[in-house]
């Protein structure tokens, strides 16, 4: 029996860029809205409701905390929208506490459901849109806090590998200690914090490539 991992049958698995397979098997209806019910995050106007075979977010309780929005443009090197990324966010509750096994914190405090994880695919137009709640500062390293922050992963065609950044709030408090923030240039510090745009809206753009490209971080 000849081994089915054999060189001489099958040589180098090839390399392949992330994607373009985002709109019909990552994202679910809802998958940007991480307090509600909605259909926000999925793109769901490039493919047939037929086809459609993915989760929907499921009902859940009001979260505790301070509902945000949180939105920007992705753009490439020349100043275009990105249309087909994906963007992840992954945060703490509002009491700084992460939903992970490894934190008993978790399991023990009333959540209502909030998941601290989303999904959204950029719109035709290159803009992401979470709804989530403004997330508590959590322990740093150095055994102080860390300033408020949501952890961002972008997907998108031409990448062999997510980029991760983090956005921060523009007049959080902590900010000019948090080891993470202040370990990005002065220059470019500006990339990855978010401003209020307007009410409880925030906004941040992200820039791939090129002048103010967003300050992304080895992972």
């Amino acid at each position: 029996m000849v081994d089915n991992q054999s060189p001489e049958i099958f040589g180098q698995t090839p390399s392949q860029t992330v994607g373009p397979y985002f709109h019909y098997g990552l994202p679910w209806k809802g998958c940007a809205d991480l307090v509600g019910v909605s259909e926000m995050g999925a793109r769901t106007d490039l493919f047939p409701a037929e086809n459609y075979k993915l989760n929907v977010s499921t009902a859940r309780e009001a979260v505790i905390g301070d509902v945000i929005e949180i939105f920007g443009l992705v753009t490439d090197g020349a100043g275009t929208p990105v249309p087909d990324c994906l963007i992840e966010i992954w945060q703490a509750d509002a009491a700084g506490i992460y939903n992970t096994t490894g934190d008993p914190r978790w399991a023990k405090s009333n959540h209502d459901g909030f998941p601290g994880y989303g999904r959204c695919a950029t719109s035709a137009e290159g803009f992401y849109r979470f709804r989530t709640i403004m997330p508590g500062r959590v322990p740093s390293p150095d055994g102080g806090l860390q300033a408020a922050h949501i952890a961002i992963s972008v997907f998108g065609r031409g990448m062999l590998k997510r980029l991760a950044t983090r956005m921060y709030f523009d007049g959080g408090e902590g900010n000019d200690q948090d080891i993470v923030l202040n370990a990005v240039p002065a220059e470019r510090r500006d990339t990855i914090i978010a401003r209020r745009d307007e009410g409880d809206s925030w906004r941040m753009d992200i820039v791939l490539r090129g002048d103010n490209e967003t300050a992304f971080f080895d992972i």
